[in-house]
């Protein structure tokens, strides 16, 4: 696929996104409003470049989006290297992120499970375990869902089998739910 046909698939992909996803983000925001506005966390993890993207979407919610608010709980199950390792070591790659939340997660926590096909199993059994704890699991898939979508709340499916293309489609929606959280804590905040 030459260059301009890669951009052509882009806007394409993102165009159905446009049409298909808004209803489902809207689900999501309000979902974790209501968890963070109960006092509770937003956990996130996938592998690879879905690992980046817990990162960046947990960065963006501890930090800030765009404009100055109180910093929101949330961490992501990607970034400690002794953890993972220990765990990976002690209990396999497959559990390496459920132990986590078996640790950190409670009952009204959300946790964000990121997985291009839907079927990776460390992440799976992430959402199994929240889901036993009383979490609600939001899941990025691309457009088949996978095994991961019979255990989520919330499934946010990209319209591709692309794998670039449905990590675009998920770095596009953080942004969304991430300004449109902002909105909801802002427009909820006021005095």
């Amino acid at each position: 696929m030459g260059i301009a046909e890669i951009f052509a698939d882009h806007a394409a992909v993102t165009a159905r996104a446009a049409q298909e996803l808004p209803a489902v983000l809207g689900r999501i925001v309000a979902a974790l409003h209501e968890c963070l506005h109960a006092g509770g966390k937003v956990l996130a993890c996938g592998n690879g470049g879905s690992a980046s993207d817990a990162q960046h979407l947990v960065a963006e919610l501890v930090g800030r989006f765009r404009d100055e608010r109180r910093a929101l709980a949330a961490v992501t199950l990607t970034s400690d290297a002794a953890t993972l390792t220990a765990l990976g070591n002690d209990y396999g790659f497959e559990r390496v992120f459920a132990r986590q939340v078996e640790a950190l997660a409670r009952r009204g926590d959300v946790l964000i499970a990121i997985s291009t096909s839907g079927n990776s199993p460390n992440v799976l059994q992430a959402a199994q375990a929240a889901r036993s704890l009383g979490c609600t699991v939001v899941a990025l898939t691309g457009a088949g869902g996978g095994r991961l979508a019979q255990h989520a709340d919330l499934l946010l499916k990209a319209p591709s089998s692309t794998v670039a293309r449905i990590q675009e489609v998920h770095s596009l929606c953080i942004h969304v739910i991430c300004e449109t959280l902002d909105e909801l804590i802002r427009t909820a905040e006021k005095p």
